[in-house]
């Protein structure tokens, strides 16, 4: 049938959820659709079925198509390690590391197989929605632009764009989009779109006039604040959340905001759980008095540590464990809790060694090899499904005693001698709700919230149906139709 592409006026305007939204919409129509985008920036990733990683976002997305993910729904993948480094995720698989400096120069190279991805996806379905990145306004970077315009044009997709106008502004971010691009990109543009609308729609009736007399392209809809997308997987730590007010009875749950933080989603089901405050501590506060400390991952375990200990935040952790309180690490974290980090080869940075917080007697010596691997098994007495993508080996003593088992029976993770620290590599771990009821279990709290996954989809439903109502979809294909 065709492609759709929604880019935005800038970053953090909805497109993730615009385009899982809609992939969901049409799917319920009874069409195949897969989502793509030509290149992501994420720490938050995920393992595809086909042993690759691609942005948390477009696996997402998969989930909203009812289709498994493949690294050819997210080709370029850039995973920051350093205030101007990133590590190259090209079809799913690492090609090296990036400095900010030579990343123009080298993006143009990748359109080709970004093309080609796309192509395949095309190949497969009815239908193909593509998710921009940033925004086309950035004609600074315009030029070997893989990501926006350099996609549509070379791939022949026709653009929708869309404006937030929660953060205000939203009529001189479409039409000034309109006025500094070039007509050539202007003219892959087929409508507009303004998301995040709170109140009345028809009181912006005279705004969406005034961007259709200025542009020359036709309204698609006015969506309104979708509440949903707070229950969909969280992809940038721009969008963190501010914690919920601590109630009584009500246990903390609190995981510091560390540089290089990621897979932070990890944390997500905890909102899940009424009983249950999530507080995502950042920089330059101390660790409030919590129930359950989490250590997420990180795309630098050794320079996250070091940040740990410049926020004394490994002080409010041995604190913590010393008044009898448990802490979980989840794949960097599970690194930073042993006694050593080794990076002999330079995977995430220099080369050297950094101590850990010495709270797991085990060692993790990374190494160039990455592990990219789908996981089921059973810990606390509960089963988990999740996934495990990570550099390094971890072991030592307290490895002989596994937080669980894999269903192949491969031992996972570790536990401290007194049963109060424990390390794991499975990502989504805490996704399934008998899983996550055993660990609130700990802290005297009684689990009641959903599976993760059900409540996700359950959320993707809801979105679909806002849209539908809220956007002329009819239009939006017959728009893909015409590429």
């Amino acid at each position: 049938m065709g492609a759709l592409m929604i880019q935005g006026t800038g970053s953090d305007v909805g497109k993730s959820v615009l385009v899982a939204g809609l992939c969901r919409a049409l799917a319920n129509r009874g069409l195949r659709v897969r989502p793509f985008k030509p290149q992501n920036m994420s720490n938050n990733a995920a393992v595809t079925d086909d042993g690759g990683e691609i942005g948390r976002a477009q696996a997402t997305q998969a989930a909203a198509c009812r289709t498994a993910p493949t690294v050819d729904m997210n080709p370029v993948l850039l995973k920051p390690q350093g205030d101007r480094t990133s590590q190259l995720v090209v079809r799913g698989r690492v090609r090296g590391t990036l400095a900010a400096a030579n990343w123009r120069e080298g993006r143009a190279g990748l359109l080709g197989e970004v093309v080609q991805s796309y192509r395949r996806l095309r190949a497969q379905c009815d239908l193909v929605v593509v998710e921009g990145a940033g925004s086309p306004a950035e004609i600074n970077l315009r030029d070997g632009d893989i990501a926006n315009m350099g996609f549509a044009r070379a791939a022949g997709v026709p653009v929708v764009l869309a404006g937030d106008i929660d953060r205000g502004g939203v009529i001189a971010a479409l039409v000034g989009t309109r006025a500094v691009i070039d007509p050539a990109d202007a003219a892959m543009i087929r409508g507009f779109l303004v998301n995040k609308f709170r109140g009345d729609p028809a009181l912006f009736a005279d705004g969406v006039t005034a961007v259709e007399a200025r542009t020359g392209w036709p309204c698609m809809g006015v969506v309104p604040w979708l509440a949903a997308a707070r229950r969909l997987p969280s992809e940038d730590a721009v969008i963190l959340e501010r914690p919920t007010a601590r109630g009584d009875g009500i246990k903390v749950v609190a995981c510091p905001i560390t540089p290089r933080i990621a897979n932070f989603d990890d944390l997500d089901p905890f909102r899940l759980e009424p009983g249950v405050s999530l507080v995502m501590v950042p920089p330059g506060r101390p660790i409030p008095d919590a129930d359950l400390i989490v250590l997420a991952g990180s795309k630098a375990t050794r320079a996250d540590l070091d940040a740990l200990r410049q926020q004394g935040w490994d002080v409010d952790v041995r604190a913590h464990v010393r008044r009898g309180r448990p802490v979980l690490g989840l794949c960097g974290g599970y690194q930073m809790l042993g006694r050593r980090v080794s990076d002999p080869d330079g995977i995430e940075g220099p080369a050297g060694d950094t101590e850990g917080l010495g709270l797991l007697n085990v060692e993790t010596v990374l190494t160039p090899a990455k592990t990219l691997v789908r996981v089921t098994g059973e810990a606390l007495g509960a089963r988990f499904e999740g996934y495990e993508i990570h550099c390094g080996r971890t072991g030592g003593p307290d490895a002989a005693r596994p937080l669980g088992r894999l269903s192949d029976g491969r031992a996972e993770g570790a536990v401290s001698p007194d049963g109060l620290v424990a390390g794991s590599y499975v990502h989504g771990l805490l996704g399934a709700a008998a899983q996550r009821r055993a660990w609130l279990a700990q802290i005297g709290a009684a689990g009641s919230g959903p599976d993760h996954a059900a409540d996700m989809d359950a959320a993707l439903d809801e979105i679909a149906t806002e849209l539908e109502r809220s956007l002329r979809i009819d239009a939006l294909l017959d728009i893909a139709r015409s590429d």
